[in-house]
């Protein structure tokens, strides 16, 4: 498994993910920052994607044991503090990892450059989110106490290792990576007066994980509606 498979289904996926919130967000500013985040992460897919083979083959032909991108990504939107919460530790996650492979001018170097910018506005989208629900009302509290909690067992699986996306291939090195994340998430959710998870964060990927093609319930049916379009009329074009 090549680091731009890896990383370009995470993007690929949690772009659609972001994508159906449209026409259910909770404000029109947000249908629209939320759609702009999701156009961020398609783009950074195709990328991505044109580095392994080609982009539309590997987006609608492939089976689900062929896509490699984390568990989390692929997780329902649930509620917004619930999506909020997907954002804060995956965005955190890229953030760290794209400053770090763009310093480090391996293969991924030129495209992290690029798209470390966005990456940053997405993660602070996330953080003042965070901050808002968490210490906004009593129930927005609860929601994105919630998310937190619910979503804290895929977080694990964001530093194991992958092929060109360790020290010697990239110059990154999980733990550290890990150990930035986890500070900065943890700084995030003590502003917002949340208590981040004291669970394991082993317990999604032990017995083999999105890293390895194995995903959660409902990563198939999403990936049904997302391929169905491009598999009922093949070869066909605007």
């Amino acid at each position: 498994m090549s680091a731009a498979l890896a990383l370009g289904d995470d993007a690929l996926v949690l772009s659609h993910r972001l994508g159906e919130w449209a026409g259910h967000a909770p404000v029109l500013e947000e249908e629209v920052a939320l759609a702009n985040i999701a156009l961020d992460l398609l783009g950074q897919a195709r990328v991505l994607l044109s580095l392994v083979g080609d982009e539309d083959e590997l987006a609608y032909l492939r089976e689900e044991r062929a896509f490699r991108n984390l568990q989390l990504v692929e997780q329902p939107n649930g509620d917004f503090a619930h999506t909020i919460a997907r954002q804060l530790y995956f965005s955190v996650y890229q953030h760290l990892l794209y400053e770090r492979l763009a310093a480090g001018g391996g293969e991924l170097a030129d495209l992290a450059a690029k798209a470390v910018k966005e990456v940053a506005y997405h993660r602070d989208h996330a953080e003042q989110w965070t901050l808002r629900l968490g210490d906004g009302t009593a129930e927005s509290h609860e929601r994105m106490q919630a998310g937190l909690e619910a979503l804290w067992r895929f977080t694990g699986e964001m530093f194991q290792p992958v092929e060109g996306l360790d020290a010697t291939g990239s110059g990154v090195d999980p733990q550290e990576l890990e150990d930035a994340w986890l500070s900065a998430v943890t700084g995030t959710v003590e502003r917002a007066t949340l208590t981040l998870p004291t669970g394991p964060r082993t317990g999604a990927w032990t017995a083999g994980a999105g890293r390895q093609g194995v995903h959660t319930e409902s990563f198939g049916r999403m990936l049904a509606e997302m391929q169905h379009l491009h598999r009922s009329h093949p070869g066909a074009s605007w």
